[in-house]
């Protein structure tokens, strides 16, 4: 049994040798051809192309520019893999010689420059070495592959519109679903895992405050928006300080401010766009109503009149709810990684505040058993240096967020290559 297991981490080592360069070609040409999100045309043309070079039956436009490609080899488990294709509005300036130099136009008509600051570019490579890799072992692992490429994760739309396009209904109903993502927080070489909650829950709001506008030169004729948005701010921070448990995390975040067109202008309306995030689901509608009430409580306070008072709205279209990595299924994916990679670079980490709308599978009924593990992107020499002084790595969404491609790419490969393999063991018996 070593003996097979063994020959089988060569065949592995010795692909990942042949093929790197053109994966690493394919992760230049993604990240310098970025697309925002419900834009990924191209994209979704690219990986479709890369599935079907490898032998998959490929279906597009699921819930926009969703791909699903199936390989069936025999009667066993169905395995469904996840990747999500979008970039972000950001301008690279990473300084790579293959920086992204694209530009798009955003939802609202506005011109925007585009990057891959999230590691879509690392997931979709390693996605498409993945399939390639277990088309070639297919003797040793029975049963259907669901690759599943995603649009839209960046705007919390991409999961629940292939979910709502049939995505479990159209196509083989998974027995458990695996994803990967990006972290600049373990060197690249080392893959990260966490039992249960693994992401925040996160919902956005925009609040409307409504005042009387007047000239700079008589404020006592107007009720100043802008005034009552300061505090507005502020106050909101005290939600998560003195009306949340303090070992049940959240955090609230005004990411958007606008108003007023002019220094000499009180203007009449300001617009706050905020996110808050949490792991207990009881915090959801205790924040929403904390928001309410402060906003409304100070504009009262501020004289603002009953039919001027603030409009708070919750964003349920891009609610995205947390994601939970199941136990079980985590723990028996960690031990095939750490046969294939070493226990070194198998670590155990904690759960993050940031989201993923990998969590809309998560709630697909009947359950099915989730987990997504982490990929360290980061030279090793940085990483150890970041812990030594004050000068943090570019973070996700960074304009500076370069990840290292060898051997992130070829690490991501062999962690999923081992997850799978474990789980679509061929006649369920041990390689």
């Amino acid at each position: 049994m070593a003996g097979k297991q063994t020959q089988l981490i060569d065949r592995v080592k010795d692909f990942l040798g042949k093929e790197y360069p053109s994966l690493e070609q394919l992760y230049k040409y993604l990240h310098s051809h970025p697309e925002l999100s419900s834009q990924e045309k191209n994209t979704s043309e690219r990986i479709a192309e890369e599935l079907r070079k490898c032998g998959f039956e490929v279906a597009a436009r699921i819930g926009g520019y969703g791909i699903v490609g199936l390989f069936k080899n025999g009667t066993g488990p169905t395995i469904m893999l996840r990747t999500e294709m979008d970039a972000l509005p950001i301008e690279e300036k990473t300084g790579l010689d293959y920086a992204s130099k694209v530009h798009a136009m955003n939802a609202d008509g506005k011109e925007v420059p585009v990057m891959h600051a999230c590691g879509h570019d690392i997931h979709m490579t390693v996605f498409i070495g993945t399939a390639h890799l277990l088309k070639r072992l297919k003797n040793h692992w029975k049963g259907t592959l669901v690759m599943v490429g995603q649009p839209a994760e960046e705007i919390g739309k991409g999961a629940k519109a292939m979910i709502a396009d049939g995505l479990f209904i159209r196509f083989p109903r998974p027995d458990c679903i695996l994803a990967l993502h990006s972290t600049p927080y373990f060197p690249a070489g080392k893959v990260a895992y966490i039992e249960g909650s693994a992401t925040a829950s996160v919902d956005s709001v925009e609040i409307i405050i409504r005042g009387v506008g007047s000239h700079a030169a008589y404020p006592d004729a107007a009720k100043d928006p802008i005034v009552i948005a300061a505090q507005v701010v502020l106050a909101l921070q005290t939600i998560v300080s003195r009306e949340i448990y303090p070992l049940h995390s959240a955090i609230i975040t005004v990411g958007s401010i606008h108003g007023g067109t002019s220094s000499n202008i009180i203007p009449d309306k300001v617009r706050l766009q905020l996110d808050f995030r949490y792991f207990h689901h009881y915090l959801r509608n205790k924040i929403i109503q904390a928001i309410k009430r402060i906003t409304g409580g100070i504009a009262l306070a501020s004289g603002i009149p009953e039919n001027l008072m603030p409009i708070v709205v919750v964003n349920e279209e891009s609610s995205v709810p947390g994601v939970y990595n199941n136990p079980e299924l985590t723990r028996r994916i960690v031990k095939a990684v750490e046969v294939v990679m070493g226990k070194e670079n198998v670590i155990e980490s904690s759960a993050v505040l940031s989201s993923d709308d990998f969590g809309q599978y998560c709630k697909v009924e009947p359950r099915i058993p989730v987990t997504i593990f982490s990929l360290g992107t980061k030279y090793s020499t940085l990483h150890e240096e970041d812990k030594k002084v004050d000068n943090p790595l570019p973070e996700l969404h960074s304009p500076y967020f370069a990840p290292l491609p060898e051997p992130t790419i070829k690490t991501g490969i062999k962690a999923m290559i081992a997850a799978v393999l474990e789980l679509m063991k061929k006649d369920g018996k041990e390689r």
